[in-house]
């Protein structure tokens, strides 16, 4: 049998380790609850014998008065000690949500390499979910336990073989249970890894739906999808299979069993060893004992796709960052100047370049890998593999994660807008969410965006910006970034989706509201890089030329068929 991956099962302790006060309170009223349980065919069997072998009316009305009182207590006990167990499991779910989506969330990243958001999502959701409802598991286990416990001891005050056959068979029963829930394990594993993969790739289908349509790839789309869902589903039954054996059998297992004690029973019975009330009592007990033996059969079911879903939230939590963060430190005020010292990241090649403070520079690449390992770079979402990126003369693998993220702002063309109004969106990265930041707005092309809507800057946005156009978007995206004012700001084809008009005024905006600051215009526009103070032109990864937009289109053959053709 393979063993629990380590991390997973120290994720597991942990999870249920934060919630030890709910999951006590539930297994001690549990435990109330499954001993009232096994003790209602003793109090049955004291009745019978009471009223119907001696005769005893009175002691008939007493043991029928214990047995009402058997079963409030353990009526309330049920009650409270479900509240204790469901508050436990989604208590340590929502924990574990919170800290895998601030481990996403992290400056340093890695966390989401190599996997989609749809299975980020899924490990947040249904993962977690499993992993929180070990809690309630391990409360009925130990109730399950103690049902056990006080029918073994029952049945040995009546006789002991049936107490020794209770108490040596349970065990094995348990044991088996455990084995047989190995195929499980690594089924319900293998499951949750397709059905996050799946839905990972219907999320990036939806996201990407309209751009399908517009080339036409609707059928390579669905095949896609079709293929891993088809996928999910074989995990997902040979999981369900796999259950199903597991608790089939154990069923089986447990049902002889009690068919065993039952015939012990009567045996003992028709021999005179024990009375009516007595064998009342043990066939009570041994229908009892089909409760607690069917919860071990669940409990190691949960168990086992606990332990799998723990494996999959630890592999997220523990992931590699991307880069180091190091620790944060006094900032002084930035200038905004930047340094690129023989930078080799990707398809950049030894880049040198210097960004004096308050420039507007234009950057042209004639490959677009060269365009996402700058960008890369500049955000601190990968670390050079040699040079460096210096900020006011400080590497900035140096500086806090934090630091940089502050200083230098990276708006990239596919920017996400999320749910909420428009103003929202545009103040996102603001102390003060309610003050309409006019320049910024106005510079983007924002307002006009405000003032085509029927609630102006409160309309509400969808996710993702669904519900504007792909032109308001990119517009709505650039505000934000100019609103936020960062002493470096980085923003790459922020006008790709608008008219030419648009455009122009954009190039304007940006020029004007960024006066004084260090700005860097990733773009093949004509418009924009016509307002920048230099451009230069990055091809086969190194800087090729350098100059004024004029200057380059009329003196650089390349430079022309980057940014006219």
């Amino acid at each position: 049998m393979r063993r629990a991956d380590p991390r997973g099962r120290k994720l597991l302790r942990r999870a249920v380790g934060g919630q030890r006060r709910d999951v006590a309170v539930g297994a001690v009223l549990g435990m109330g609850h499954q001993t009232g349980e096994a003790l209602v065919p003793v109090v049955i069997g004291l009745a019978v014998e009471r009223g119907v072998v001696d005769g005893d009316v009175p002691g008939l009305l007493l043991w029928l008065g214990v047995l009402a009182v058997v079963y409030v207590a353990l009526s309330f006990s049920f009650r409270f000690s479900a509240r204790a167990g469901e508050r436990a499991a989604v208590t340590a779910a929502h924990r574990l949500r919170t800290e895998l989506i601030g481990r996403v969330l992290a400056p340093e990243g890695g966390a989401d390499e190599g996997r989609l958001p749809g299975e980020l999502a899924n490990t947040a959701t249904e993962d977690a979910r499993r992993v929180g409802a070990v809690t309630m598991a391990l409360i009925v286990a130990l109730a399950a336990t103690a049902g056990l416990v006080v029918a073994a001891v029952a049945l040995l005050m009546v006789s002991v073989t049936l107490g020794l056959l209770v108490l040596l068979g349970t065990p094995l029963l348990l044991w088996l249970g455990h084995l047989l829930s190995a195929p499980l394990e690594r089924r319900s594993e293998t499951e949750q890894d397709r059905a996050a993969r799946a839905s990972g790739v219907a999320a990036d289908l939806v996201a990407g739906l309209r751009v399908l349509k517009g080339i036409g790839a609707e059928t390579a789309a669905v095949a896609r999808y079709r293929k891993v869902s088809g996928d999910s589903l074989s995990a997902t039954l040979r999981a369900a299979r796999a259950e199903a054996w597991q608790q089939g059998v154990v069923t089986m297992l447990t049902g002889a069993f009690i068919a065993l004690v039952a015939l012990v029973g009567g045996r003992l019975a028709a021999q005179g060893d024990i009375g009516l009330g007595e064998l009342v009592s043990c066939v009570a007990l041994a229908l009892f004992l089909i409760g607690p033996l069917s919860e071990f059969s669940w409990v190691n079911a949960e168990l086992a796709q606990g332990r799998a879903s723990a494996t999959r939230i630890a592999a997220v939590l523990d992931a590699e960052g991307a880069v180091p963060n190091p620790p944060a430190t006094a900032s002084p005020a930035r200038t905004g100047r930047l340094r690129l010292r023989d930078l080799s990241y990707g398809g950049v090649r030894g880049l040198d370049l210097d960004i004096a403070p308050g420039e507007i520079l234009g950057v042209v690449a004639t490959d677009p890998a060269d365009t996402t390992a700058l960008l890369r770079c500049l955000a601190r979402g990968a670390d050079p593999d040699t040079g460096a990126v210096e900020l006011d003369g400080t590497d900035l693998t140096a500086l806090a994660l934090a630091d940089v993220r502050a200083a230098i702002l990276v708006a990239e063309h596919d920017a996400d807008l999320f749910e909420g109004t428009l103003l929202e969106n545009v103040t996102a990265a603001l102390p003060d969410r309610t003050s309409v930041p006019v320049a910024a707005m106005a510079a983007s092309g924002t307002d006009e965006v405000a003032r085509a809507l029927p609630d102006g800057v409160h309309t509400p946005v969808t996710s993702r910006g669904r519900s504007l156009s792909g032109g308001q978007r990119q517009r709505v995206a650039l505000a934000r970034a100019l609103a936020a004012d960062p002493p470096v700001l980085v923003v790459h084809e922020p006008a790709t989706a608008v008219d030419a008009v648009t455009e122009a005024r954009i190039a304007d905006g940006i020029r004007d509201v960024r006066r004084g600051r260090t700005t860097l215009l990733v773009t093949n526009s004509p418009a924009l890089l016509a307002v920048t103070d230099r451009v230069v032109l990055l091809d086969g990864g190194t800087v090729t030329a350098s100059g004024t937009h004029t200057s380059l289109v009329r003196e650089s053959g390349t430079y022309r068929t980057a940014v006219l053709a």
